[in-house]
């Protein structure tokens, strides 16, 4: 639309500046006539345009129901989310070291020998899981039994004074557990849960 009032706005700049040559004085007539016909185009064009943007902009007609805006939902979090990764943590460990097995047999009716041998096989699965999920390493790089100096201004949830604890920082003890720390976690994410995902499944051989 509006590149059609253009160039008959063009059109009417044309004919206009064609009045003001003398060799077309005998055409002034028919050039003046064109003129004012293509002035009415724009004068139409120019109504037609105005009542299209009232129409597509404009407010909404009176009784009319006016749009309902789109409301923009939340992110659905799944349910027992938190709990669900804790679970599927534990089935890390238990596909890897059969960690949950151990910790639910009773070992009471084995030997020293026998725990001693299945202790092997699930520290090596389970401390494979912890490497590829954590980075983890030494809250202190000194070795345990060795004297360290506590400074002032220490984290608490890094060291923990036990003892004869008396006056204020920095504190000279011996190192009884170097301590552990991460510096990320990369659980298994759950998208989207119903219940709590199985530990592991029970499985069934077919014959």
């Amino acid at each position: 639309m509006k590149s059609s009032l253009a160039i008959a706005a063009i059109f009417l700049v044309l004919l206009n500046g064609l009045l003001l040559v003398p060799a077309t004085s005998a055409y002034r007539l028919p050039i003046t006539t064109g003129a004012l016909l293509i002035a009415l185009v724009i004068l139409v064009l120019s109504f037609a345009t105005g009542s299209k943007s009232v129409t597509t902009t404009g407010p909404a007609p009176s009784g009319a129901p006016a749009p309902a805006p789109t409301a923009v939902q939340p992110p659905v979090l799944a349910a027992n989310q938190a709990e669900a990764e804790v679970v599927a943590f534990f089935g890390l460990l238990q596909e890897k070291g059969r960690f949950v097995d151990f910790l639910m047999e009773d070992v009471t009716a084995y030997d020293d020998a026998q725990v001693g041998a299945a202790a092997r096989v699930i520290h090596q699965g389970c401390r494979q899981v912890l490497q590829e999920h954590f980075n983890i390493s030494a809250v202190s790089e000194s070795a345990e039994g060795s004297q360290v100096t506590v400074p002032a201004g220490y984290a608490a949830d890094q060291f923990r004074i036990v003892g004869k604890l008396s006056g204020d920082p920095p504190f000279t003890g011996t190192l009884i557990h170097k301590g552990w720390k991460t510096e990320f976690v990369k659980l298994p994410r759950i998208a989207k849960t119903e219940r709590l995902p199985p530990i592991a499944p029970a499985e069934v051989e077919l014959k």
